[in-house]
């Protein structure tokens, strides 16, 4: 198994660097796209990377923000067989709220029906390789950076928000911006026992330029340590001063920036 950077905010080498995600990963069974990014930046960092979208078979949205799936309709002209997982309810609005204004974040409602684009609700088996989960209970260590983001009924519960566990030789867990909590996540994941995981913690708000506070950054980094034997790769939304702190706590913690590859 490999899993590539096509988009990520960082780059130390000839791509791209953009606010959002998109992991390019091929396995045994599937080539798969974890989210698109926000606009263009795929199609040249692919081109530049040699790996042709058009072969993806298989497309995740991690949830219904546009720095992750802002690329859909552009990735429909390029290619006609990958059939795109998306949980119905990331097509509802969302919004990032900074005092008075209210921000549209949210997906291109008009592609609801295209017909690659597969509706889930909750969990989902995709084959014996691939599964899709949610998470449920998100209040354990809550990031603050979440407090900004809306959906049509208040405050965003990111009931939009879904996992990818892939089985093989190891299993590996991915997610997005893991907005429901990193440790969250992981309890959900625990009955799949992932010894890999690569995704994004949300501790950084890129408009206020705000980290989360060290309290919950010693709350994650003391949860974490319960996970000795899984290797983590984040990435995107955990923010260069989050990350730095954790990685100091942690010896298993590793960034994943615009370019680089993890070979499984």
């Amino acid at each position: 198994m490999k899993i590539k950077a096509l988009v990520e905010n960082k780059s130390s080498c000839e791509l791209t660097p953009k606010h959002g995600l998109s992991l390019y990963i091929e396995t045994e069974s599937h080539k798969i796209l974890f989210d698109l990014g926000p606009d263009k930046t795929l199609f040249s960092n692919a081109r530049t990377a040699g790996i042709p979208l058009e072969d993806a078979d298989t497309v995740i949205i991690s949830h219904g923000h546009f720095d992750h799936g802002g690329a859909l309709k552009q990735f429909f002209k390029i290619n006609k067989k990958a059939v795109v997982y998306i949980q119905r309810s990331a097509f509802e609005p969302h919004y990032n709220k900074a005092g008075i204004f209210k921000i549209d974040i949210g997906l291109d409602r008009d592609l609801i029906n295209h017909p690659q684009i597969k509706l889930i609700d909750g969990d989902y088996k995709i084959d014996d390789e691939l599964q899709l989960f949610t998470v449920a209970q998100s209040q354990k260590c809550r990031s603050p950076m979440n407090d900004v983001l809306y959906d049509k009924h208040g405050k965003d519960d990111f009931a939009h928000e879904q996992n990818l566990i892939i089985s093989g030789e190891k299993t590996v867990l991915v997610f997005g911006c893991g907005h429901t909590g990193i440790v969250n996540i992981l309890e959900a994941a625990k009955p799949f026992s992932p010894t890999v995981c690569v995704g994004g913690f949300h501790l950084f708000n890129p408009v206020s330029k705000r980290s989360a506070p060290k309290k919950l950054l010693d709350e994650i980094a003391c949860e974490l340590k319960n996970y000795g034997g899984i290797e983590f790769y984040t990435c995107h939304c955990t923010g260069s001063r989050p990350y730095k702190y954790l990685s100091e706590k942690m010896s298993n913690l590793h960034y994943l920036s615009c370019g680089e590859q993890i070979t499984l």
